[in-house]
């Protein structure tokens, strides 16, 4: 079998693509996604239909030579963990553009919130050569976008302090939801927390359950849900064991995760901050707000000041355990609706709005 082609002229370039990306790609203009690999949520059913390639750096670039790609979003230009396939890409659709005679337009949407030249990032003399060449890569990427949106002001403050040399036709375009579609507006019930995502060291699920005996011991009504699963689901699973006020749920499909978020009053990820990674937005987080969930999390999300000025809660990711119990506290006493999370909300999805802008915008 001969290397792919792409169904459509544009083409969404994508390091990892998951259940919430195969949900999306249904509302975003219609495209072809070239990945590399999938995650651990991939769901083959909500897959059904999408024109899917999965090829790594190389075998990617062979098929977008080979495609006629006219439109082609790429992973943003800070994303370094994808920074060699993303730079291939682009010379291959540079020099299939040359024999075409037609130059491809070049979007990206950017949430990165982490300088990738960072302390302790790459230590010691490889590591300095390895900064030099990221840094000449990211310019060379980043010289190459056409338009790029931004999703957060974090994230456009970074761009403006690492690549001041950018050019690119720029927005910015909040990465809020509306409310979602998956059932009507339903109120969560009172006192009731709910985590959902990994369970690892940089979600914070080890830190929310530290603080909880601390809400209960306040608000002895409260109820706790944990959805997810990961390396540290052993000791999430010995320090649930027996208490009635936490009920773990691992692994569920994606409908019974919306049910969940329909039914709970509050929506927490304690995110911190790693070596190599710094929470963009937060799945969870928007989740959490498109059914109206208040929101607990770190000042380590993009959206971390949208959030403090919206009634929400925003911890510092090593706060203890009693500000962390104080804030989720004040958020069941708060018991905000639905309707008043939902209202502070935009009138269309930020993505769709920006994925509008990106591949509507006039021709460069």
């Amino acid at each position: 079998m001969g290397t792919p082609r792409t169904a459509s002229s544009r083409v969404r370039l994508y390091e990892t693509v998951r259940t919430a990306h195969l949900e999306r790609a249904r509302e975003l203009a219609p495209a072809s996604i070239v990945y590399r690999r999938r995650r651990y949520d991939f769901d083959p059913g909500v897959a059904a239909g999408l024109d899917l390639i999965e090829a790594g750096p190389v075998a990617a670039a062979v098929v977008l030579a080979r495609s006629d790609v006219r439109e082609l979003e790429i992973n943003e230009p800070l994303m370094v963990s994808s920074l060699r396939r993303t730079a291939l890409a682009l010379a291959a659709v540079t020099v299939a553009g040359w024999f075409r005679r037609r130059r491809t337009v070049v979007v990206a949407y950017a949430i990165a919130n982490d300088d990738p030249f960072r302390p302790p990032r790459r230590p010691g003399v490889l590591g300095a050569v390895r900064r030099r060449l990221d840094a000449a890569l990211i310019r060379l990427v980043a010289g190459r976008v056409d338009r790029i949106a931004y999703g957060t002001e974090a994230s456009r403050d970074l761009y403006a302090r690492v690549v001041p040399s950018m050019r690119a036709v720029a927005t910015s375009i909040p990465a809020l939801p509306t409310a979602c579609s998956c059932g009507p507006v339903h109120e969560g019930a009172p006192g009731t927390v709910l985590f959902v995502g990994a369970f690892e060291p940089r979600k914070g699920v080890l830190d929310l359950l530290a603080a909880w005996p601390e809400v209960v011991r306040q608000r002895p009504h409260a109820r706790l849900t944990l959805v997810g699963k990961g390396p540290q689901q052993a000791a999430v699973e010995e320090l649930v064991a027996g208490r009635e006020d936490v009920t773990l749920v691992v692994d569920p499909p994606r409908a019974r995760v919306h049910e969940l978020q329909r039914e709970h009053s509050v929506a927490v990820l304690l995110s911190r901050r790693t070596p190599t990674w710094r929470e963009q937005v937060g799945l969870p987080v928007v989740e959490g707000l498109a059914h109206g969930c208040a929101v607990l999390t770190t000042t380590e999300t993009g959206l971390a000041s949208w959030l403090a000025g919206h009634g929400h809660a925003v911890v510092d990711p090593d706060a203890s355990v009693d500000e962390v119990a104080a804030h989720l506290v004040r958020l069941l006493d708060d018991g905000r609706s639905a309707e008043s999370v939902l209202a502070d909300l935009p009138a269309r999805d930020g993505r769709l709005e920006a994925d509008t802008w990106l591949f509507g915008a006039s021709p460069v």
